[in-house]
């Protein structure tokens, strides 16, 4: 039976976010946070994988490049990934979460694959690994974009905030294969061809998770707000099938008093957000930009070049300097999966303000 009825021109009132909210876990939402959350452990590895050959990037027999055009491999990968926030976002909120879980992973597939085909050594060279890293760099901004919303409208709101913190957390998961891929091969395989191959690592890993994400659905939240009643009782439908088996039994039913007025919005603009974070919600915005750019001038800057000052000042050879690495991402990776429950059990407020700093963004 329908929950989604129309109550007044341009106005639905519907139980879906609470069909959503009743959920028991199941299988099909870990399947959801497996197929999601690769892109924090892409992203983990991408930039583990871009530290730990830094060394190897600098010798005469590789790329040759100097300190300071190493270094700046990871902010023109940052700058990828913030353009790739920002239109990729905006193409989530117009085409859908499922189609740009396709685009965004497809986007870093190519160009994390091109820069492994970076050949030779001159500026011309250089420009091109900048340009491949952009690129790789915009796929994963924007499947940060895609994920979030999907973690925030599909995931049942008990569960949201240890899944939230899991999901990013993975970043370390990524940092840890990231490293033993780069060890491996820069052991095993002479550098010119070591750090090429340790590239490849992060687009066999999308690849395989193309194929797991073929069968997500679609957010009923966003079909919704798009005016898409009819497809989104289908998903919630559907959704709920999978997960009745967790159940034990038939799904309780959801109390009516739960439902609420949605006023669907087919295309909300950039002068739109822009007065949501500056003006109605300034005081929350101000919090969030203070969190993520402290967070990441005290130590994402220092991560990305550790191997960089390992091998500089303190004379680590470039193929062992990855091992630091390892015990750092393990670190980082067990806290998520530690405390990240208490996100859901102590409160939001009391966990960022207390000892954990919000550890699972990398």
């Amino acid at each position: 039976m329908a929950t989604t009825t129309q109550i007044e021109p341009g106005v639905v009132r519907s139980l879906i976010p609470a069909r959503v909210d009743r959920l028991p876990w199941s299988r099909f939402h870990t399947r959801l946070v497996m197929a999601l959350g690769v892109a924090w452990v892409l992203d983990g590895l991408e930039i583990t994988v871009a530290s730990s050959v830094a060394g190897a990037l600098a010798q005469p027999d590789t790329l040759n490049m100097s300190s300071t055009a190493v270094g700046a491999i990871a902010t023109v990968y940052l700058a990828g990934e913030v353009v790739g926030a920002l239109v990729f976002g905006r193409l989530s909120d117009r085409l859908g979460r499922r189609k740009l879980f396709m685009v965004t992973l497809g986007v870093y597939l190519i160009g994390s694959g091109l820069t492994a085909l970076t050949l030779g050594n001159g500026t011309g060279w250089v420009i091109y690994l900048y340009a491949t890293r952009f690129i790789a760099g915009t796929g994963i901004g924007g499947e940060y974009a895609a994920i979030n919303s999907a973690i925030d409208e599909m995931i049942p709101a008990r569960y949201r905030g240890r899944v939230d913190v899991a999901v990013n957390g993975t970043y370390w998961a990524g940092a840890i294969l990231g490293t033993l891929g780069a060890l491996l091969f820069l052991h095993v395989l002479a550098p010119s061809l070591g750090w090429r191959i340790g590239f490849l690592i992060g687009p066999v890993l999308g690849a395989v998770i193309l194929y797991v994400r073929r069968n997500l659905p679609e957010s009923p939240r966003w079909l919704i707000m798009h005016g898409k009643t009819d497809q989104a009782e289908r998903e919630i439908a559907a959704i709920e099938a999978q997960a009745a088996p967790a159940a034990g039994g038939p799904l309780p039913p959801v109390d009516g008093s739960k439902a609420i007025d949605i006023r669907p919005a087919p295309r909300t603009g950039y002068l739109t957000l822009t007065r949501v974070l500056f003006r109605d919600y300034w005081p929350r915005s101000v919090l969030g930009a203070t969190l993520m750019i402290s967070q990441s001038f005290l130590y994402n800057a220092i991560f990305f070049t550790y191997t960089l000052v390992l091998t500089k000042f303190y004379h680590v050879s470039a193929a062992n300097a990855p091992f630091y690495l390892i015990a750092f991402a393990a670190g980082n990776l067990a806290g998520p999966l530690t405390i990240g429950h208490l996100f859901d059990t102590i409160g939001r407020k009391q966990m960022i303000a207390g000892p954990t700093s919000c550890p699972a963004h990398r």
